[in-house]
């Protein structure tokens, strides 16, 4: 199974990645997990990744540019792109089971007050972790890995 994650704090994933079941797995081949940072993607000398929101209110989004391109950026085959979010459809074994059975997910980390709408509308469906708010999506990103990963067999 390969996992790709878009984030603008690849930092974030260093040590879970390595450590305990989830980092044996990766060891072994069993799971191929690669961190992509998200400024990568950027065209611009400041690797701007957030814009105003065109719907007017005080608060920035990530901007659809970067996340098309670092998404385009992965090659080609079929896969499951997820938009981590504390909206829609919460996270459960069933779906756990779901997304355990495909060949390669995308999980993309959302952050400020949320993602340009045109992302949305690229993705497969977005994923929360609770009925809460997180800074981003890279902790729920690595509860999504860690719970996959367990079903994979020979984890």
């Amino acid at each position: 199974m390969r996992i790709d994650i878009v984030t603008i704090f690849p930092g974030i994933f260093e040590s879970p990645l390595r450590e305990s079941l989830l980092g044996r797995a990766i060891g072994a081949g069993l799971v191929d997990v690669r961190v992509h940072d998200l400024r990568d993607a950027t065209a611009d000398k400041h690797r701007q990744v957030d814009d105003e929101s065109y719907g007017g209110g005080p608060w920035m989004v990530m901007k659809s540019e970067p996340v098309f391109a670092a998404v385009e950026g992965l090659g080609a085959g079929e896969r499951r792109t997820l938009l981590l979010s504390p909206a829609r459809r919460r996270l459960d074994q069933a779906l756990v089971r779901e997304l355990a059975a495909e060949p390669w997910l995308v999980l993309i980390c959302g952050r400020y007050e949320g993602v340009d709408e045109r992302v949305r509308a690229r993705v497969h469906e977005e994923i929360s972790i609770g009925d809460y708010v997180l800074s981003g999506g890279e902790l729920a990103a690595l509860v999504i890995v860690d719970a996959v990963a367990r079903l994979v067999p020979g984890v």
